[in-house]
């Protein structure tokens, strides 16, 4: 089954093998420096069923994906609700949220999308910086730097310097959704692995954490532009 995926090996100074099955099918397979190829051939052989599993899974949820258009009555999340689109032709800035829909000043359609990304950078800074300050005081952790980036098909990442980074994207989603993305890469300053402990520490602060772990696999391929 493998023989029928696309997989790319990355090596590095970690010390265990993780594999990656992002929200496009792509699979990505980090393994330490010094583990022998065919060392990571044979784990992957025994994880064989659950990788092309998960893979068919992703598939199936990207064909709910949806290409929008910056046209008027187009709807766009923002935590968790969609808003319509308005083209008008003068409006304070390129792209403004009030009164319950999105307006865009119609000279500015050509950079629509610029100005949407900006928007959930801008916007979502704010709310992710207090959900990291909320959290991490229970977690007895402190992120070294925080930025909101576009990070191709993941919602957030830890880096071993213990840098925050968060996709744009991840302001689409709901604030309970939010709230567990924070908590995932708060925990990872403590437990890098997706071990038993990683996850009893994640239950610890969303006792619900599966419910959005499931709104993230439903709902992934549609928060786009």
């Amino acid at each position: 089954m493998l023989d029928q995926l696309q997989l790319t090996l990355t090596r590095s100074a970690r010390k265990t093998l993780s594999i990656y099955i992002e929200r496009d099918g792509s699979i990505t397979v980090h393994a330490p420096k010094n583990l022998p190829l065919a060392k990571v051939e044979e784990v992957l052989k025994k994880k064989e069923y659950r990788i092309y599993k998960v893979w068919t899974e992703q598939r199936i949820l990207n064909e709910s994906h949806r290409n929008r258009e910056f046209v008027s009555g187009q709807s766009f999340l923002y935590l968790g609700r969609s808003y319509a689109l308005k083209l008008i032709d003068t409006i304070e800035e390129p792209l403004v949220l009030k009164n319950g829909r999105f307006y865009l000043r119609k000279s500015e359609k050509v950079k629509a999308k610029e100005h949407f990304v900006n928007f959930y950078k801008t916007n979502g800074f704010p709310k992710i910086i207090k959900r990291i300050e909320d959290y991490k005081k229970k977690l007895g952790v402190s992120p070294n730097k925080v930025r909101i980036i576009d990070i191709q098909n993941r919602w957030a990442s830890c880096t071993q310097e213990g840098n925050l980074n968060f996709h744009w994207k991840c302001i689409m989603a709901p604030y309970a959704v939010l709230n567990y993305i924070v908590v995932h890469e708060l925990v990872h300053l403590k437990i890098k692995n997706h071990t038993k402990a990683f996850w009893n520490e994640v239950d610890k602060l969303i006792p619900n954490y599966l419910d959005k772990v499931d709104w993230l696999k439903k709902n992934g391929a549609g928060m786009d532009l």
